[in-house]
C-alpha cells in the first residue's frame, strides 16, 4: 500500500467539487483555515460551477480532478462536498501521473467512490474526514485537528467508549470502507472491493431503514462480511422508519448481519455524517482492541 507523502507549511493544496454543488461562502471557510495552517490553497476553476445538482457538467469536474491528480505541485486534494456524481467521473480518470508520486485525496460520503478505487484497486492510502461544508464555526474540533494532522502526517491512535453491542477482541489489518451505500452501489462491478483480511468501515445517512437491513444482507450474502478481521460502525443518522415500520434500529440491523461470526465490532465510532467526523486513515493497517470499557486503534506505518 502506497502512503502519499506528509504536507509541509507553503505546499499547494486543491479544492475540487467532483460531485455536488456548493456555495462559495462554505469554501471560503475553508480556504482562510487551511490558509491559516500554512498551506496555499489552488480552486479547481469549476468548483463552483452548476448543471443541476452538479457542481457542473461531467466532463468540467472531471478536468479539474485531472488537473489537480497530473500537477506535481499539488500535494493534496480536498474534495469540497459530496452529494453524487463522483462515479460519473472515476472511469475517466488517469492515475498514470498520480501513481508516480500519490498524494492525499481527502473526503467522506460520496467520496467513497475514489477511496475504494484507490484502496482497493491502485493500492494507495486516502483519508476519510471532514471537507469544506462542513468547515463551519460549530463544526470544529477534532474532526478538523485530526484531519489536519493527518495531511502533515501525524496519525494519532484513538480511544473511545464502549458500546454495548460491541463484541469484544483483538484485531489487525488494512482499514478499507466509507459510505455503506456507495460501496453497495459498487457491488457486481469491476471497482468491486475486496474484505478477505480487512477491517471494514461502514456509515450512512438518511436511508430507509428497511434498505439498510437490504445492503447488510447483500454483504453477508455476497461473502463481503464473513472473512474480515473487523468491523468498524460509524455514525447512521437521519435513518428512516418507514411505513410500515421496520421495527430495527439501525445498529440492531448491523448486529444481526454479522452475529454468526466471531471477529470484534464496534459500534458509535464518531466517523461519517455526525459532528464528530475524525479522520481516517483508509488503507493503513490499523491494530484494535476492544474491551468491555473502551476500544483502542493504532495506526501502524506497515
Amino acid at each position: 500500500m502506497y502512503q502519499p507523502t506528509a504536507l509541509e507549511k507553503g505546499d499547494k493544496i486543491g479544492i475540487i467539487s467532483p460531485a455536488g454543488k456548493i456555495e462559495p461562502e462554505k469554501v471560503g471557510i475553508a480556504v482562510d483555515m487551511l490558509e491559516r495552517l500554512g498551506l496555499k490553497v489552488v480552486l479547481g476553476k469549476h468548483v463552483f460551477d452548476e448543471y443541476h445538482q452538479f457542481a457542473g457538467r461531467d466532463l468540467n469536474r472531471l478536468k479539474d480532478f485531472q488537473q489537480m491528480l497530473d500537477d506535481p505541485d499539488i500535494k493534496a486534494i480536498l474534495c469540497a462536498r459530496g452529494g453524487y456524481g463522483s462515479v460519473r467521473i472515476l472511469e475517466h480518470v488517469d492515475f498514470d501521473l498520480f501513481l508516480r508520486k500519490p498524494k492525499w485525496i481527502i473526503g467522506y460520503s460520496d467520496i467513497t467512490v475514489f477511496h475504494s478505487y484507490l484502496n482497493n484497486i491502485l493500492e494507495v492510502e486516502s483519508l476519510h474526514s471532514v471537507m469544506p461544508i462542513n468547515f463551519t464555526d460549530d463544526h470544529t474540533g477534532k474532526s478538523v485537528e485530526t484531519l489536519f494532522g493527518a495531511m502533515m502526517g501525524r496519525f494519532v491512535d484513538y480511544k473511545i467508549q464502549a458500546h454495548e453491542l460491541n463484541r469484544l477482541g483483538i484485531a489487525e489489518g488494512e482499514l478499507i470502507g466509507g459510505n455503506l451505500s456507495i460501496l453497495y452501489s459498487l457491488r457486481g462491478t469491476n471497482m468491486d472491493f475486496e474484505t478477505h483480511g480487512k477491517v471494514l468501515f461502514i456509515e450512512d445517512v438518511g436511508e430507509e431503514l428497511y434498505h439498510l437491513d437490504r445492503m447488510m444482507y447483500n454483504l453477508r450474502m455476497g461473502g463481503k462480511l464473513s472473512e474480515l478481521q473487523a468491523l468498524v460502525v460509524g455514525g447512521f443518522s437521519g435513518m428512516k422508519e418507514g411505513d410500515p415500520k421496520f421495527g430495527k434500529a439501525a445498529y440492531e440491523i448491523i448486529n444481526e448481519a454479522v452475529e454468526s461470526y466471531t471477529y470484534p465490532v464496534v459500534y458509535n465510532f464518531p466517523a461519517g455524517h455526525i459532528n464528530d467526523n475524525w479522520t481516517l486513515p483508509l488503507g493503513r493497517y490499523v491494530k484494535m482492541s476492544v474491551d468491555e470499557k473502551e476500544v483502542s486503534f493504532n495506526w501502524d506505518k506497515r
